[in-house]
């Protein structure tokens, strides 16, 4: 049954008037079956012309279809290249794999149809989404990983087959599945992961607290809604594996709105997180990463309150995914953690972190790559010829910005045109011609700098000829990044379109005069730090990149930021002394710092929802606030040690000093009575308490220490009454 005019229309209007109400930025429609391509090129380009038109101006919206590609030919792909469809075809591997499941109802193979179609597919790649495959333990996974590697997919989806506990899979050992796909990740890890595997990269990717890309794992709730051609709603399609009549919702797109399916129960079962999982799954030490598995293989007796019928798969696959990502690519020495622990670190300490954040921004930049293949086939030509290049754009601070926003659907794809164009322009050699975002009718080159004119639309080409950088037929100008030391190793950055991801706002690009104030006072602060800090300069020369400038606070505050996925850069207003210049920095590179340490290890429960005291804040703080605050104060409260002796204003300085050692004292005990550090994490705050507990003991003036008290004192009895 194909999708009638008037239910299409119907169904446009109902997700339109969704995504109004919820003023949704953007959402995606995927064509499924059943074979979507029965319906004729001309009926699907009635169905997309339908629902573009009644979208249009509401919402973005990303069209994709899933096919068997038996039927795919030039007529469907003139379609989906007019509407802009993602076309995902569904292959089990190589014929003998594929054969298995796919044959026509006489007995005859489908295969070399399909592998037909993928090949007309292949020549259009800004549709090509990838290959959908269901596992057969019985095929052998390498050669199914090797036939469907030919078809250089940009990614491959490794399906579990639809199971329950009233109905199992085949499974000729107790953890085939999971043996099946670990072979198959262990190949695709050798190979430098050349496309995008979408289970693997979840797992990688809740493992490092980032949302997963599937519902078949992961904690995220459930976005999906499945609206059958006669207008009906259903829930995952896939329920039909639990007993007949699953997916039923009851409701229909003439007569329900959207709202009233999202209330359903069965839809708000798929929206609890944790909370909506059976206890094995709560109690389990993978859950953040599986989430109980895909909804439908949990039923059991009436039930979906179970672990998945591939639990035991699922824990030995995400364990070894995590264990081998962990191996593989970056761990610290005991020795080397202890010393940042205790707050400093030189700059081998730093470039290991640096080392494992450029390891993170090269796998944000492959788990983006499907969206934008014309620019990330440029970016890996660039990196066989140009390693060092590339390499240099992606440890910009604001790259990793930009990746995980676009992995949350916040941003366009395009801005990877921008970074492959960087590295071309870095390069110094290379010539080509790349598709770039434009931004506020420019086009910025991420560390390299901006071209800026009167640019039109979304993207602009960028052509790089020997490391120069022009937009042909554009009237603009470029404006070369600029850095604020003579080694050229600090960057200026006030031009990157997603630098504005602190706490304050950013300024606008500086002027000439304000640029050469901010390049004398860093010059002031560096000396400073390097007389008075000098167990800090080591750590800043590895891993300080970037300061990026803020407005000024209204009241005139010092104001300054580090940002979570930014590393290596610090924001700041321009301070009116060197010494506070030098203060938000040590004080903001802790949290630079310590933002990396966070993305290899785990140093306390992540389902901790306590709220804890921070002597320096009037509200109560999650955990991981408290730990960012302690860490950077004890940068604050060295600072103040050692510039009460060379202050002009001494009486102020020894005040901070006895203040700011008590605040941080007091609040590294509560870290370590919070119960939920983890042993590693026990030890982090243990190497703090080692460097803090000496400071306690150091004689300051007792005016100095009777205010510092006091201030204590008020501020706790003031907190303490807020929040009774």
């Amino acid at each position: 049954m194909v999708l009638s005019p008037d239910t299409c229309a119907q169904v446009a209007t109902r997700i339109a008037e969704h995504a109004t109400r919820h003023r949704l930025p953007r959402i995606d429609v995927i064509l499924h079956g059943g074979e979507p391509l029965l319906a004729g090129p001309q009926r699907l380009d009635d169905i997309l012309t339908t629902l573009r038109g009644a979208l249009e101006g509401v919402t973005e919206v990303t069209f994709k279809v899933h096919t068997n590609g038996v039927l795919l030919n030039e007529a469907y792909l003139d379609v989906f290249s007019k509407h802009r469809v993602g076309v995902g075809v569904s292959l089990d591997g190589d014929r003998a794999a594929n054969d298995r499941h796919r044959r026509y109802a006489n007995g005859n193979s489908s295969f070399d149809k399909v592998i037909r179609g993928i090949g007309r597919l292949r020549a259009r790649p800004e549709l090509y989404n990838g290959l959908l495959c269901t596992i057969d333990v019985a095929n052998d996974p390498i050669t199914v990983y090797e036939a469907l590697a030919e078809l250089d997919p940009p990614r491959i989806d490794f399906l579990l087959p639809h199971a329950t506990w009233e109905e199992p899979p085949p499974r000729p050992s107790p953890v085939a599945y999971a043996d099946w796909l670990i072979k198959i990740f262990d190949r695709w890890e050798s190979d430098g992961r050349p496309f995008g595997i979408r289970l693997f990269d979840s797992v990688i990717a809740t493992t490092y607290g980032r949302p997963s890309m599937t519902e078949a794992i992961g904690l995220e709730p459930s976005t999906l809604v499945v609206i059958d051609t006669d207008g009906s709603y259903e829930q995952l399609d896939s329920l039909k594996v639990a007993f007949d009549g699953a997916p039923a919702t009851g409701f229909d797109v003439f007569n329900d709105s959207l709202d009233e399916v999202a209330r359903h129960p069965g839809v708000q079962a798929r929206q609890r997180g944790l909370a909506g999982l059976a206890e094995t799954c709560r109690q389990c030490p993978v859950v953040n990463s599986c989430g109980g598995g895909l909804y439908p293989h949990r039923f059991r007796a009436g039930s979906f309150l179970n672990p998945s019928v591939y639990c035991d798969d699922l824990l030995k696959l995400i364990t070894h995914i995590k264990e081998s990502v962990a191996m593989s690519h970056h761990s610290l020495t005991a020795a080397t953690l202890d010393l940042l622990a205790s707050g400093f670190g030189g700059e081998r300490e730093i470039q290991d972190l640096a080392e494992a954040q450029n390891s993170l921004r090269r796998s944000l930049a492959m788990a983006v790559r499907e969206s934008a293949p014309a620019s990330w086939a440029a970016l890996v030509e660039l990196d066989e010829r140009a390693p060092a290049a590339v390499a240099k754009v992606l440890a910009h601070p604001y790259v990793r910005v930009w990746a995980v926003d676009r992995l949350d659907g916040k941003n366009s794809p395009d801005y990877l045109g921008n970074i492959a164009a960087a590295a071309a322009a870095a390069s110094g050699s290379f010539t080509g011609s790349f598709t770039a975002e434009v931004i506020d009718g420019a086009v910025y080159l991420p560390g390299v700098g901006t071209f800026r004119g009167a640019l039109r639309g979304p993207t602009a080409t960028v052509s790089v000829t020997g490391g120069v950088v022009d937009v042909p037929g554009a009237r603009g100008e470029w404006e070369p990044v600029r850095f604020l030391d003579d080694e050229r190793r600090v960057l200026l950055e006030d031009c990157d379109p997603y630098r504005s991801c602190h706490q304050w706002p950013s300024a606008a690009r500086l002027s000439d005069a304000e640029f050469a104030a901010w390049r004398e006072r860093y010059a002031t602060a560096w000396e400073f730090i390097t007389t008075h800090l000098p167990e800090y300069a080591p750590g800043l020369r590895a891993g300080l990149t970037a300061l990026m400038p803020l407005s000024p606070a209204a009241d005139g505050r010092d104001v300054s930021s580090a940002a979570r996925h930014a590393f290596g850069a610090v924001a700041a207003a321009l301070p009116h002394d060197d010494a506070t210049m030098a203060l938000l920095i040590v004080h903001e590179f802790q949290h630079v710092k310590l933002g990396a340490i966070l993305d290899m290890f785990d140093l306390y429960d992540e389902h901790e929802t306590g709220l804890f005291y921070a002597p320096w804040r009037d509200d109560p703080r999650p955990l991981e606030g408290l730990l960012q605050g302690t860490y950077a104060h004890l940068a604050v409260t060295d600072f103040w040690r050692r510039y009460r002796h060379v202050s002009g204003d001494p009486a102020t300085a020894h005040r901070h000093f006895a203040q700011w050692r008590e605040h941080t004292a007091t609040a590294i005990e509560t870290l370590a009575d919070s119960g939920a550090l983890t042993e590693l994490g026990a030890r982090f705050i243990a190497r703090m308490r080692e460097t803090a507990a000496p400071w306690l003991a150091e004689e300051v003036p007792a005016e100095a220490l009777a205010a510092a008290r006091e201030s204590a004192r008020r501020h706790r009895e003031a907190y303490e009454a807020r929040t009774r």
